[in-house]
């Protein structure tokens, strides 16, 4: 971390970000776009812009600018989160609804995985994405369920050529309105809506986007397997619990798909299902998945508790 330098900029025609990762390298280019956001870069006394071209001979007021190598997920002991499974090569938890699992940035404290680093410190620097801290896999977090954390990089390599190659089988239990009396397999070609300021799938080929819009946008093809294990009648309301499998993993799969279909998770008001209230989250879960172990190669199968809105079913 950087903290309190003065400088002055002399060259002229420059942009202030550029002029300040170039004087700070170990920087990133996020973290001085970050760190002038929040007013922690004066220019001449005064907060800037950070696309605001530099005259020359300004004095500029660094307070605090993160390095690369500050963008590690900060432990947090206060995350409480059940571990299910837990040997030298594989942690796995069953994530309460409502937490996400992993930090948007460095300094932010209350996920999954600020937790998991707090018990496990030897997961903070897998993986290939910083701030899933040997993280194989997300789930919404407004889902619960599931998550597998490697504890050693070669486990890290193995479970994601897994992943990669689809030969992870992941479960779910999804609670879902009216009545479904059968089962059977949705595939669909999802992409993200680009009008939206916020993530909600859209199907490829049936969407209102326009042409031009949709030529900008990369398909993600999703299968989806689903089957009606159990009815239950809420306050006058029928309600199908699902058990789904899934292969690929493609961002609100299950939640996207089964909306497509005429079946809404429920809860679950981004995709048109009606609130339930003071229920924190959706009726999604992680229940269990298989693969084979990255160190011994043998099956094997992990699974969490039924969430409570499951266990009367």
């Amino acid at each position: 971390m950087i903290i309190d330098r003065n400088i002055t900029i002399k060259e002229g025609g420059v942009r202030l970000d550029a002029a300040i990762l170039s004087l700070f390298p170990t920087s990133t280019r996020a973290f001085v776009r970050e760190a002038i956001e929040s007013g922690s870069v004066l220019v001449d006394g005064r907060r800037a812009a950070k696309g605001m071209k530099l005259r020359g001979g300004e004095s500029v007021e660094v307070r605090s600018l993160a390095e690369a190598a500050d963008n590690v997920v900060a432990p947090d002991p206060s995350v409480r989160a059940e571990c299910v499974f837990e040997d030298d090569a594989l942690l796995a938890y069953d994530k309460p609804a409502g937490m996400p699992v992993q930090p948007l940035s460095h300094a932010e404290l209350g996920t999954l995985m600020n937790g998991v680093v707090a018990a496990h410190p030897e997961c903070a620097p897998l993986g290939d994405r910083p701030l899933m801290a040997g993280a194989l896999h997300r789930i919404d977090a407004g889902t619960s369920g599931l998550v597998l954390v490697a504890r050693t990089a070669a486990a890290f390599d193995a479970l994601r050529a897994q992943f990669s190659a689809q030969t992870v089988k992941k479960t779910y239990l999804a609670l879902v309105e009216g009545v479904v009396a059968a089962g059977g397999t949705l595939e669909n070609d999802l992409v993200h809506d680009p009008t939206l300021p916020y993530c909600r799938m859209v199907d490829f080929r049936h969407n209102r986007l326009t042409r031009a819009q949709c030529e900008r946008l990369r398909p993600l093809h999703a299968v989806t397997s689903f089957r009606p294990i159990g009815l239950a009648t809420v306050e006058n309301e029928e309600r199908t619990l699902l058990e789904v499998t899934i292969y690929t993993g493609v961002t609100h799969q299950i939640r996207a798909q089964l909306a497509f279909a005429g079946m809404h998770i429920v809860n679950d008001r981004l995709y048109g299902a009606f609130a339930v209230e003071h229920q924190v989250g959706h009726c999604l879960h992680a229940l269990a998945a298989s693969f084979a172990h990255p160190v011994t190669g043998v099956p094997v199968e992990i699974r969490t508790p039924r969430p409570a809105w499951a266990q009367a079913i």
